[in-house]
């Protein structure tokens, strides 16, 4: 049986239930899930600075759970950690935001994205530049600042989002359309039936995903191991239990 361990990497525990939620109901028949908050940062992630800051949170999560998965999900969109994690960590870790471009791009030649608020998009940008399928999108449909609770914001912003799915599909030519966003997480299912084109869910694509490579073993890059100072206990173990790769042995 696969063990997804999945992480939200913002503070936000009503974000966690919805992100659990979407991703039990997404797992394989026989996999088993454990969704978990960050243990520090912040309530929303909406810019590059706090995208770097959820970093070091996503990995010390990755940490205190280390042992009891076989494949992880960060399941915030810009995927906070996951480049640092699939270089210090033994299994597959895999961002929502890397799950969705690519099932997005299985789905229709052209995909749009669509999330709650502008501010995210900068941060999306430079997931979509690393990802490699920059070539591949349609464009952006976002909408204003935003300065709720992160856990309502699926409901407060439904019917913008209905319309910006419309529009990414109407006049940006998208022929399938991720829904961005850790907690926008389920909104999808809600709106697909509306929708002449596949609407995408980053946390049922990281799930699935997960799911398959479970049991795959990454390319290790690990650095040997050295003394980090100053982070959290779990992160200071993590440096110090580092096992190098052949490539990276010390002579």
């Amino acid at each position: 049986m696969a063990r997804i361990l999945v992480v939200n990497s913002n503070t936000t525990e009503g974000v966690t239930r919805r992100i659990a939620a979407v991703a039990a109901a997404a797992a394989p028949a026989g996999t088993q899930v454990e969704t978990v908050t960050a243990p520090f940062g912040l309530p929303l992630i909406v810019s590059r600075a706090d995208w770097l800051v959820a970093g070091p949170a996503t990995l010390a999560a990755l940490q205190a759970a280390r042992g009891r998965f076989d494949a992880a999900v960060v399941a915030c969109f810009g995927d906070p950690g996951v480049e640092a994690a699939k270089e210090l960590f033994e299994v597959p870790v895999i961002g929502i935001s890397e799950a969705a471009f690519h099932a997005a791009a299985l789905l229709g030649r052209r995909f749009g994205i669509v999330s709650f608020t502008a501010a995210l998009r900068p941060m999306f940008e430079d997931c979509l530049e690393r990802s490699g399928l920059a070539s591949r999108c349609a464009g952006f449909r976002m909408g204003p600042a935003f300065a709720g609770d992160p856990s309502r914001v699926a409901e407060e912003r439904r019917e913008l989002l209905r319309e910006l799915v419309r529009r990414s599909v109407e006049e940006d030519g998208a022929e399938s359309v991720i829904l961005a966003g850790g907690p926008l997480a389920g909104v999808a299912a809600a709106l697909q039936p509306e929708s002449p084109v596949p609407l995408v869910d980053g946390t049922v694509a990281g799930v699935r995903l997960a799911a398959a490579l479970a049991g795959m073993a990454p390319s290790r890059r690990t650095p040997r191991p050295r003394a980090l100072t100053g982070y959290a206990p779990g992160l200071e173990a993590l440096y110090a239990s580092l096992t190098p790769s052949p490539g990276n042995a010390r002579p």
